[in-house]
């Protein structure tokens, strides 16, 4: 998805940035999962623990004189400007990710809840119905966010760095090179949500919500969300003996906990970025 930015980083110059061979160690370990990742909650968690990693090194490289140097006598760039508009944007777009993961969290207990009270057919049926209701809504949502995001994907990383000298343009770079990591990561949490098999697929993930409805994916195929809607469909149309309704409570569970997974991971990620943000405004605005 990235190399449409035209922004990956060039390895920093050793003599000048003591911190920039672990931060590209932990680049190249983000690069290597976004070619194989999957939107899968194990591939997702694993990616968010990798920008958790990422962000402890960008801690170190903005703390560093030549780094704040680099930035501050540029305050009014058009290119720092753009980086400060998408920090604040990709603190945005975790903050309402990690609302939607506690969200669907908590239409999954009440659903998981009801469930296991088994007080009758119509009962089973009216706390499907709700659930239905709420992942329809929360996949409408999901879909603007997408849009967004692909807004944002298709404008960042234009400014150009041209004329300026090679300590500006390698701290220039390998921010803007974090920005698009979270991207990357964000397009895969957005992808399981909608029921996208693969984040290279994201130009169709409109098509495939729709999709969704039309046809039913079995578990095989799908993740922990759309196990639990076709296990669902399963009760509703065929009935709820012992061995199906125990099935649901096997993939209710599975789907509640990588949802805690990737909630987890989120909010570590989010308390970086806050961190991160913090960090760029006191540059920019004490310089």
């Amino acid at each position: 998805m990235a190399a449409k930015y035209h922004v990956r980083s060039n390895s920093f110059p050793s003599q000048t940035h003591p911190n920039s061979t672990r931060i590209e160690q932990e680049l190249c370990k983000i690069k290597t999962w976004e070619a194989t990742s999957t939107s899968t909650s194990h591939s997702i968690t694993t990616g968010l623990s990798y920008l958790e990693d990422l962000y402890i090194s960008l801690e170190d490289l903005l703390n560093m004189t030549s780094t704040q140097k680099a930035i501050s006598h540029n305050q009014g760039e058009k290119f720092v400007e753009e980086l400060m508009n998408g920090s604040v944007k990709i603190l945005d777009f975790c903050g309402i990710t990690r609302d939607t993961m506690l969200q669907i969290k908590e239409n999954v207990q009440t659903l998981h809840s009801s469930l296991r009270r088994r007080k009758g057919d119509s009962c089973i049926e009216t706390s499907v119905a709700e659930y239905k209701f709420f992942t329809k809504k929360m996949k409408k949502n999901v879909t603007k966010l997408i849009t967004s995001l692909k807004h944002m994907e298709s404008k960042f990383g234009a400014s150009s760095l041209l004329n300026q000298d090679q300590e500006v343009v390698a701290v220039i770079r390998v921010l803007r090179e974090v920005i698009v990591m979270n991207m990357s990561i964000f397009q895969s949490i957005l992808s399981f949500l909608v029921g996208s098999a693969s984040k290279s697929k994201a130009t169709k993930w409109m098509k495939v919500s729709k999709l969704m409805h039309k046809r039913v994916i079995s578990c095989e195929e799908g993740n922990e969300l759309q196990c639990v809607e076709a296990s669902l469909r399963t009760i509703l149309s065929e009935g709820s003996n012992v061995a199906k309704m125990q099935a649901t409570h096997e993939k209710c569970e599975a789907l509640e906990n990588a949802i805690e997974m990737i909630e987890n991971g989120l909010e570590n990620v989010f308390r970086h970025l806050v961190k991160t943000r913090v960090c760029l405004l006191n540059i920019v605005t004490l310089s």
